[in-house]
């Protein structure tokens, strides 16, 4: 159970839950990543979202570990995401992966294992990554994700995996898993935030029954360029002044409204406990729509690297609004 019983929980198309917030961990490290997992289960966090390619899985592991130790939490409290990276597409190298972010972990399961992009690249060993060629260009393999996932489907039998799921998918590609798939995938992990919502997308994803989790909700702030700039608006601090809330929280709401679980990312433990005080308040059909003002349909993350990639994702552009 949640610390706070007002945080609200979300069902899957598979029955399971997950908790209507979670904390992100993309580029926490050196010890950061475990002291903010620690904080977070302590503030009342029950889900945090990890990856092969953030370096932290076995930091998480270890809080998580630590706080079940405790009496804390017990381990079907707590959902943990993590997700298959680029160059484990192979079928044959699905298992091996999940298995080697289990290790990292040092958990027996995960609650959800989402392919982290439906393109792919070459294989060049486990901790190779981004591999490159002597131009310096990033390997591609043109390996079919619907092959990938049927590999996904069996780490649920083997129970590697609670559930499966996408990230990064566009209309078309979830559309053509969707069509094929033996198990439904329960996730669409994508960006969303004020100035890209990508409501088609998550229309999409709600008529199927499949949650959208939203990363850089808060996109990645800067003080000195008062970026991003509904952060720094005086008519979304106005909001904020309305509610006793900060424009970060004004906007976390938000994305929850939009029907969205956003993933805040922080190691500043007052920031780690303001992102998750987001429960006790709506906003109104005006702050609504103020906010919406905001949606420029300004993507952040390009993964330009894979654009010669036929799986690349975002070829296939819906209209932002």
């Amino acid at each position: 159970m949640s610390a706070n019983k007002n945080i609200p929980y979300l069902e899957h198309n598979n029955g399971t839950r997950i908790q209507g917030i979670g904390l992100g961990t993309f580029s926490s490290l050196g010890g950061d990543c475990e002291r903010a997992t620690l904080k977070a289960i302590d503030v009342g966090y029950r889900h945090i979202d990890c990856a092969y390619f953030y370096g932290n899985e076995s930091e998480v592991g270890a809080a998580v570990r630590q706080k079940i130790k405790e009496g804390v939490i017990k381990r079907e409290d707590i959902h943990i995401t993590s997700k298959l990276w680029n160059h484990f597409h192979e079928p044959e190298r699905v298992e091996h992966a999940c298995r080697k972010t289990l290790e990292n972990f040092g958990l027996d399961y995960v609650d959800l294992y989402l392919i982290h992009w439906p393109f792919s690249y070459v294989y060049r060993g486990d901790e190779v990554m981004i591999p490159t060629d002597e131009n310096g260009e990033v390997e591609l393999n043109d390996v079919d994700f619907l092959d990938t996932w049927r590999a996904m489907e069996k780490l649920v039998e083997l129970g590697l995996t609670k559930s499966i799921g996408v990230s990064n998918f566009n209309a078309e590609q979830l559309s053509r898993l969707l069509a094929n798939c033996k198990i439904k995938p329960i996730h669409n992990q994508i960006e969303c935030n004020p100035a890209f919502i990508q409501r088609k997308l998550i229309d999409l994803c709600k008529q199927n029954d499949i949650l959208v989790t939203g990363y850089c909700p808060l996109r990645r702030g800067n003080p000195s360029t008062q970026t991003p700039n509904y952060i720094y608006d005086d008519r979304v601090k106005a909001i904020g002044e309305k509610y006793n809330k900060s424009t970060a929280q004004v906007v976390l709401r938000y994305l929850f409204e939009l029907g969205t679980i956003p993933l805040p990312k922080s190691s500043n433990p007052q920031r780690i406990k303001e992102n998750f005080d987001i429960f006790d308040f709506k906003l109104d059909a005006q702050d609504h729509a103020l906010l919406e003002t905001f949606n420029t349909g300004d993507r952040l993350i390009l993964a330009a690297q894979a654009v010669k990639s036929k799986n690349y994702p975002f070829n296939v552009v819906l209209p932002f609004c």
